[in-house]
């Protein structure tokens, strides 16, 4: 009789725990409107590859935004419809001119930002069209989205943090241990038959066919499940 595979442990208990305590909070732009803000710390969290800036608003309230490049403690935000044109300010795409670099762009009206949160990214404001504003993704894509959606101006810090390679699997271990992940993940493959239904055999391979049915019991669902369609890609020739 085989072991449970690893799809069947996931049902249970969590083995890995994230623990929250270690991270200061969420990145979410506030949601007040002309007001000025100042940065009164700049934290590094496990989680987010950028470092975070807590601001201060006039009312005494704190919150965490992803630290744009160019900000220090004392330095000043500015959020609202009438702001200038300075790193680390936030306002409405309605407001920002064609070719300014933004970071924690909304998608929609008030989500708190979705878009270019990660070291170093950032978009670009391409055009107007109508109440519409069409943005340059950090995939060189290019989407319109709504006027009113909000973003910061400048580009993210931590900029080249992925440059260094990671070396040792140590390292990624731990990189992957800080976030509550599993490293490393071991391929089917690679397993005893007794631990995954593609193990064994005398060289790594599935040793079959790897599509199972939605209805297959738990221990044997591993593969493609349900696939639309098997067999030989038939795309076009060129």
């Amino acid at each position: 009789m085989g072991k449970r595979i690893r799809a069947q442990r996931k049902g249970s208990s969590p083995r890995y725990r994230v623990a929250s305590h270690r991270f200061p909070g969420k990145n979410r732009m506030p949601r007040d409107k002309d007001v000025v803000c100042e940065v009164t710390e700049l934290l590094h969290s496990p989680v987010h590859s950028a470092p975070l800036a807590r601001i201060k608003t006039p009312d005494g309230d704190t919150t965490l935004v992803a630290a744009t490049e160019g900000l220090a403690i004392g330095s000043k935000v500015a959020i609202g419809d009438n702001v200038a044109l300075r790193p680390g300010n936030i306002t409405q795409l309605g407001n920002i001119p064609e070719g300014t670099a933004i970071n924690n762009l909304e998608l929609r009206p008030g989500d708190g930002g979705k878009v270019a949160r990660s070291a170093g990214n950032s978009c670009t404001v391409e055009s107007r069209v109508g109440d519409m504003v069409r943005i340059r993704m950090p995939s060189g894509s290019l989407k319109e989205l709504p006027a009113a959606c909000r973003a910061t101006i400048g580009v993210l810090a931590g900029h080249g943090r992925d440059e260094m390679p990671l070396r040792t699997a140590g390292a990624a271990y731990y990189k992957a241990k800080a976030r509550g992940k599993l490293y490393p993940h071991v391929s089917g493959v690679a397993m005893n038959p007794v631990d995954h239904p593609h193990g064994g055999g005398n060289h790594q391979a599935v040793h079959g066919p790897n599509s199972v049915a939605r209805g297959t019991p738990p221990g044997a669902k591993v593969g493609l499940i349900a696939p639309r369609r098997t067999g030989r890609g038939r795309g076009k020739k060129i």
